[in-house]
């Protein structure tokens, strides 16, 4: 298949700042793959390497009750704990 097979929506290309953080809380540990995009407005791109899963996180989000503990698949207790690190990136 070729690009000429394709029919692209948006195909742009951006300067990103990124910024990896490993640290372990009282009961779990976390590596962090954080993008910062004009894209999203405002919001950030979070990955988590361990699990392989991202999200496009802003301030709101971090207030949805069970939001990080769905996106990410981890618990209560680790949910609270990236959501206080979170925090200090706003």
């Amino acid at each position: 298949m070729s690009n000429e097979d394709l029919f692209f929506l948006y195909d742009d290309a951006e300067e990103t700042k990124t910024r990896f953080v490993s640290f372990a809380g009282e009961t779990c540990r976390f590596d962090l793959g954080i993008t910062v995009t004009n894209r999203f407005y405002g919001k950030l791109i979070v990955f988590n390497i361990q699990s392989n899963r991202f999200a496009i996180i802003g301030q709101d989000d971090l207030e949805e009750p069970g939001y990080l503990e769905h996106v990410y698949g981890i618990d209560e207790g680790e949910a609270e704990e990236l959501k206080q690190f979170l925090y200090t990136l706003f």
